[in-house]
């Protein structure tokens, strides 16, 4: 008798792996969300409608499409209509923390005192604050991680290190594959052109192109050294990213805010596959949004 918890505990135990083996798995959401109300979120990414060319690649002046042309506003209507089934409560865009400048731009656009310019927040943004009257725009950028060190007190201490991590890191390469990516580039300006902005929208924000379009931060400058390329990438790319992400967690207030997220194409790159990681967000992806 006295080895009869013994035999119960492995009766149990087997009982159990029985149990679980004769089981589906389980979906971890059942988990992590279950009947729980998550806020929503949508990703927009966009190119940019101005033009600033900060980017390593530049979209020369014969390429870029003049958003304020009467055909071009005509496919933005378009395409705003698509965005508003989301119908956000919030909206963030590609913009600092303060962002009264954007406000004050809003409200003189609204009392018919100045014309909306070509940069998407307002070609967008403020089209949609309108059409969902809401009160404010909310700025989720960020500088990265290595801005953050440069600026620092202790700066004289970490700038020789910076600098040596940095050597050379300018995202422009020689390699058959940033060759091919420049290609690549160039399409898309050419298709932006010749699309209906809904249409390149669509394909700017499908898996594959996101996808893709990230990649391009894995070669060429990402191969750097031994680690140091990946170490640049980490402290100024994904550590902006990662940022932003966190702004936008810190903006989200109740389970019912339905956040809409414009920003440059190269950013949703990265923030698709946080959202889409995240256990706390509905993510609706551009493509797969419903009447």
């Amino acid at each position: 008798m006295k080895h009869l918890p013994n035999i119960l505990l492995c009766f149990t135990t087997l009982f159990c792996c029985a149990h679980l083996s004769a089981q589906k798995p389980v979906d971890p959401d059942n988990f992590l969300v279950g009947n729980r109300k998550q806020p929503s979120v949508f990703l927009v990414g966009s190119f940019h409608f101005a033009y600033y060319n900060l980017d390593a690649h530049k979209t020369s002046k014969d390429k870029q499409v003049d958003i304020k042309s009467k055909e071009k506003q005509k496919e933005l209507a378009a395409l705003l209509d698509y965005i508003a089934r989301f119908k956000p409560t919030k909206i963030a865009v590609e913009g600092g923390r303060n962002t009264g400048y954007l406000m004050q731009r809003y409200r003189e656009y609204k009392a018919g005192k100045r014309e909306l310019g070509a940069d998407e927040r307002e070609q967008i943004g403020f089209r949609l604050l309108d059409r969902f009257n809401l009160d404010t725009i909310y700025g989720t950028d960020d500088m990265p991680f290595v801005s953050s060190l440069r600026n620092s007190k202790d700066s004289t201490l970490y700038r020789p290190l910076i600098d040596s991590i940095y050597k050379d890191w300018d995202f422009q390469n020689d390699d058959s594959l940033s060759k091919l990516y420049k290609k690549f580039y160039e399409y898309k300006d050419a298709l932006a052109a010749k699309l209906p902005l809904l249409d390149f929208f669509k394909y700017m924000n499908s898996e594959k192109v996101l996808n893709r379009g990230f990649g391009a931060y894995l070669i060429g400058d990402f191969k750097l050294g031994n680690t140091r390329g990946a170490d640049a990438l980490a402290m100024h790319w994904y550590s902006r990213n990662l940022r932003i992400f966190r702004h936008i967690q810190q903006i989200t207030t109740s389970p019912d805010d339905r956040i809409l997220v414009l920003y440059g194409s190269g950013h949703i790159q990265l923030l698709n596959q946080l959202f889409e990681c995240s256990p706390e967000y509905n993510y609706i992806k551009f493509n797969e949004l419903k009447k």
